[in-house]
């Protein structure tokens, strides 16, 4: 049977808890779509976190590569467009990692681009109801380190295995410690990562509709 992974991240900056291992841990061997979904947690730390990503995808060889993380302080799923080649860590990583304008791959391109069907995920999760945009940037922490490691492994390994990034908002149990900030719902969450998944093996090709930003 064909498999999918997905990954997610432990906590990281002092929280207990990290939304995106707590919803992906929930996928751990579902079936979608007449897929195999596994599922592998990575440190929240720079280049161990591909080391532990590269060993995965070596293990499973799956045919989709989606990775997920925490982005506190957005409202709603969002779905990244790229990946950018630089580490500048505004807070240290689990080890105590602080990479500041140093490049993820030495002579790697400035950015890939995700190769998942963005658009086609956003607009499904909007219809379900569910609060999605396209994001623009993965930042430059680990998130944007494992999207970009992601990308460029896949392509100098198997170019025909699809991969990208998704952002999720805090739980309500985090939110409630940092006042004013949005968060959603577990349950919602999770959903959300099914729907993803399934757009992504239903749509090699993405839709054409309008997902940018005028800043």
């Amino acid at each position: 049977m064909k498999t999918v992974l997905i990954t997610a991240f432990e906590p990281f900056g002092g929280e207990t808890t990290n939304p995106s291992w707590e919803s992906v841990r929930r996928l751990q061997d579902q079936q979608l779509s007449g897929v195999h979904i596994e599922t592998r947690q990575l440190p929240c730390v720079f280049n161990t976190s591909l080391t532990c990503l590269y060993a995965a995808i070596d293990e499973i060889q799956p045919e989709l590569v989606i990775a997920v993380g925490q982005a506190g302080g957005r409202p709603d799923i969002t779905v990244e467009r790229v990946a950018i080649n630089v580490n500048d860590a505004r807070i240290p990583d689990n080890q105590g990692n602080q990479p500041i304008d140093t490049p993820i791959v030495p002579e790697g391109p400035a950015a890939y681009f995700s190769t998942l069907p963005i658009k086609a995920i956003a607009n499904s999760l909007q219809v379900a109801g569910i609060p999605a945009s396209i994001s623009q940037s993965a930042g430059t922490y680990v998130c944007n380190h494992v999207m970009y490691g992601l990308l460029h492994h896949l392509a100098l390994t198997n170019p025909k295995v699809r991969g990208g990034f998704i952002h999720i908002p805090y739980l309500p149990e985090q939110a409630v410690k940092h006042p004013g900030a949005p968060s959603m719902a577990l349950e919602t969450i999770t959903t959300s990562l099914k729907i993803a998944i399934n757009q992504a093996l239903k749509n090699r090709e993405d839709i054409v509709i309008s997902g940018g930003t005028t800043h």
